[in-house]
């Protein structure tokens, strides 16, 4: 009698580096803000910024139109936006340098209310996919020199929160900032229970 033999199913993630996206380093976002300025790359550079200030995840960053944060050909210094994953809305601030370069953007790339504030060039598509951002960023990494497997779309929603977490302990804020609707998710999503651990022991001396 045959015996019938199936083959074994190679694991998704084998040869490839998984777990949380590191931030950036405010060396490495001034790095890639002056090359995108350089390069005359308004729609990246708006891009870029808004994704620091807003920390959206990608699928709500995508969709973003003009009227969301913007009124007239003014960009607000506030936002809120309903979240898709969660469907609980979160606010963000927009500094005058983000809001500088998503006007320009505005301009050049004529948006008007109603539109997708990163329209896709391809035509299935009216803003930018998850897919194109992730390639965009990874595009945005190697330039600078950084390992582009370490890095992805979520560490433009980790670099804020992640910096101002360590500059101010402020738990709950940061969990508000990233729409988490349960602490211990901004915990996790910031890695920092192992992080204050060392940070702690190494500060004590015995």
């Amino acid at each position: 009698m045959a015996t019938l033999t199936t083959k074994a199913r190679e694991p998704w993630n084998k040869g490839k580096l998984v777990g949380q996206k590191a931030p950036l380093r405010l060396g490495d976002i001034w790095a890639i803000r002056v090359r995108l300025e350089i390069a005359n790359k308004d729609r990246d550079l708006a891009l870029f910024n808004l994704a620091i200030d807003s920390k959206l995840r990608a699928c709500d960053l995508t969709k973003l139109r003009v009227r969301d944060i913007a009124h007239g050909k003014h960009v607000s210094t506030r936002a809120i936006v309903m979240q898709q994953k969660t469907q609980q809305p979160v606010q963000f601030e927009i500094t005058a340098q983000t809001r500088a370069s998503v006007e320009a953007w505005i301009r050049v790339a004529r948006r008007r209310s109603d539109d997708f504030l990163f329209p896709s060039r391809a035509r299935r598509s009216a803003h930018i996919s998850t897919r194109q951002y992730a390639r965009i960023v990874k595009a945005w990494v190697t330039t600078v020199g950084l390992d582009p497997t370490r890095y992805g779309t979520h560490t433009l929603r980790r670099t804020k929160a992640s910096l101002i977490y360590r500059r101010t302990k402020n738990l709950r804020a940061v969990q508000l900032l990233l729409g988490h609707t349960k602490l211990e998710s901004t915990v996790r999503y910031l890695g920092i229970e192992v992080d204050d651990a060392l940070e702690m022991a190494e500060q004590t001396e015995v």
